[in-house]
């Protein structure tokens, strides 16, 4: 199975390499993530494996949800996040993993929510030219026409049609990032470019699959 992670962000800054040249990086705050449950083809219907990630008050869990960590005979955690695999997990309940399950050098592809703009205009949204910025123009940033006639039934606009409307707070994955230092001590990992999301932001780290060769 392919390694996989859950970590939060802290935010970015830059290091030196021993040639001297300067190296933006995202730092990563992970480690201690447990296994609470393997999904099986047989059980479940797939293949999958749930992390939990993070410390929580045990008086802000419902019964339900304390139940669950007390059947798996772990902590609490905050974040729980389901992966899905091609093949059996090789973890047991209550494994412990921490970022030296990465090396240096490695590509790993970083999974989040990225951060939310609110309502935005098409301009924004989807990088339309902006129209006549003169006084006499009534149509400085807006979309222009957006119906459409539909063989005698009238106009209507057509779905699928860039408009303006909520703007990020989307599950992205940026893919191939080098992982430039595994800071085991610290339970840091140091992700070369930025990643999705706001700092304390939740990220899931996976090592990059290399596609098979034909």
């Amino acid at each position: 199975m392919s390694k996989a992670i859950l970590g939060r962000k802290l935010g970015m800054t830059q290091i030196f390499t021993e040639e001297g040249q300067v190296v933006p990086v995202t730092v990563i705050e992970s480690g201690n993530n447990v296994v609470i449950q393997n999904k099986t083809v047989e059980s479940d219907g797939y293949n999958a494996v749930q992390l939990g990630f993070g410390e929580i008050k045990e008086k802000h869990l419902t019964k339900p949800v304390k139940g669950r960590f007390d059947k798996a005979g772990v902590e609490p955690v905050k974040f729980i996040r389901e992966m899905r695999l091609s093949a059996p997990s090789e973890y047991k309940i209550g494994d412990k993993l921490g970022v030296d399950i990465f090396e240096a050098g490695q590509l790993v592809d970083v999974t989040g929510v990225s951060k939310g703009k609110g309502f935005a205009g098409t301009v924004k949204r989807h990088g339309f030219a902006r129209g006549p910025m003169g006084h006499g123009s009534k149509s400085h940033r807006e979309p222009g026409s957006t119906g459409a006639m539909i063989s005698g039934h009238g106009g209507r606009v057509l779905k699928g049609k860039k408009l303006p409307g909520h703007m990020g707070h989307e599950r992205v994955t940026v893919q191939r990032l080098t992982l430039v230092k595994v800071d085991a001590d610290r339970n840091l990992l140091l992700v070369k470019g930025a990643v999705p999301g706001p700092k304390k932001g939740l990220l899931i780290i996976k090592e990059t699959v290399k596609p098979n060769k034909k």
